[in-house]
């Protein structure tokens, strides 16, 4: 099985590390064979669609990728083809951005720290930077991650200063981008796409709390829904993770 890391890794980024130690523990957990590649974001948008489609699942990485149009690429490959996709920090923000402007047609809507001039900002700087801090995340019930969690709460790691301008949550809910998790002040922290697969976005950084004899739950899902698209099921067996049914 493939899983293609999109992003442009760094050595020295603990996040970066923490990537691909996740997914190493989580496919030790599920005895699962599998070959992790980084796919640096400048290569991304030249390359075929049966490229992408070689790798089972997709995860956009934290960090300042060098090609924000090779990062969406990924994504709308993912959400227009089912394929697995987890998202994380950045990864989080940019699900939303793509889904904005590609579902939404909201072609004017900006990312601040990418254009700070433009005059209207989907992702926007933090009142408080959350980069270096954990926090509580709430989950709604009857939503994917918490079928995954298993409970309505979680402490996570943040690295991030940006994040969904609240103004605009109301839209991506209707047209089928659900926010599922929020922090005690009722800010998004999590999406998540039901009609797909698995299409998951968190602000916060799962990987940091993942740790070789206690993976992290939503890797694991992450991982288990990459091997079902690789053998052609529809559904992730019980004794797999969390018994959900996709179609």
């Amino acid at each position: 099985m493939k899983i293609g890391i999109i992003g442009d890794y760094n050595p020295e980024s603990p996040t970066h590390q923490a990537t691909t130690m996740a997914l190493a523990h989580s496919a030790a957990k599920a005895n699962l064979a599998v070959e992790t590649e980084w796919l640096p974001t400048a290569s991304i948008a030249g390359k075929s669609d049966e490229w992408l489609n070689s790798y089972h699942g997709l995860w956009i990485a934290p960090g300042v990728p060098d090609s924000v149009d090779g990062v969406l690429h990924a994504i709308t490959f993912a959400r227009e083809h089912d394929v697995p996709l987890l998202g994380t920090c950045a990864g989080f923000q940019f699900i939303i951005m793509e889904f904005a402007r590609n579902v939404l047609g909201m072609t004017d809507v900006h990312h601040e720290e990418y254009n700070s001039g433009a005059n209207h900002f989907l992702i926007s700087k933090l009142s408080c930077s959350l980069a270096g801090q954990e926090g509580q995340v709430l989950i709604k019930q009857q939503s994917a991650v918490h079928r995954i969690y298993q409970s309505e709460q979680t402490i996570e790691a943040f690295r991030c200063s940006y994040g969904l301008d609240a103004s605009y949550a109301a839209r991506l809910n209707e047209a089928g981008l659900c926010i599922v998790g929020s922090d005690l002040f009722g800010e998004p922290r999590i999406v998540e796409l039901p009609s797909h697969r698995f299409f998951i976005g968190t602000l916060y950084v799962p990987q940091l709390h993942s740790a070789c004899d206690q993976p992290h739950c939503l890797v694991d899902s992450f991982m288990l829904h990459a091997a079902t698209r690789q053998v052609g099921w529809a559904y992730v067996p019980d004794n797999m993770s969390d018994g959900s049914v996709y179609s």
